[in-house]
């Protein structure tokens, strides 16, 4: 990804404060979605992060991580894994509760979503206090799944999000943003 790229998709994502409570100044990537040229580049920045490594399963965290995680895993023709929220899974599930940055939340896996030993590319759109990605990543360790690489769109630097993140897979992200 080029720097022009990277600047493309900075200027692309909107501030809107106070979402979704005072204090919250919430990164909007809905232009970054609403354009199809963005939406790519984004993607192919995305891929790049496990270039050359053989990912089995893309793991993407309801409900943004959806969008990017099902695309990269079309594009790498690898399987998706979708984290829902508690009660969304219609099948047997493992389940972790974590601290979002306003609030709690329980989030699941399918038991036999991710075979032992496969492995798996964590794809959401935003690393902030780390909560939700650590979930994440308990429920990748708990099915079996060999993590590869952590990849998000945004990263919010300054609220210890990435030192909660206890895995050896690189943890990236292609925009990142001074909140601290």
């Amino acid at each position: 990804m080029t720097p022009e790229d990277v600047s493309r998709l900075n200027t692309a994502v909107r501030d809107i404060p106070d979402f979704p409570k005072e204090g919250i100044l919430f990164k909007d990537i809905t232009p970054i979605l609403g354009d199809p040229t963005l939406f790519s580049l984004a993607l192919d920045a995305l891929i790049e992060l496990v270039d050359g490594k053989k990912i089995d399963k893309i793991v993407g965290v309801d409900a943004r991580g959806f969008i990017f995680g099902a695309a990269v895993a079309d594009r790498l023709g690898a399987g998706f894994v979708p984290l829902r929220k508690q009660g969304k899974l219609p099948h047997e599930c493992h389940e972790v509760a974590y601290a979002l940055e306003y609030g709690e939340a329980v989030i699941e896996i399918h038991t036999d979503a991710i075979h032992k030993g496969e492995t798996v590319f964590l794809v959401d759109d935003l690393l902030a206090t780390g909560g939700t990605a650590a979930a994440a990543l308990e429920l990748i360790e708990k099915v079996g799944g060999d993590l590869v690489a952590v990849g998000f769109l945004i990263e919010l630097q300054g609220l210890g999000g990435r030192d909660r993140l206890h895995s050896s897979a690189p943890v990236s992200a292609i925009l990142t943003y001074d909140i601290g």
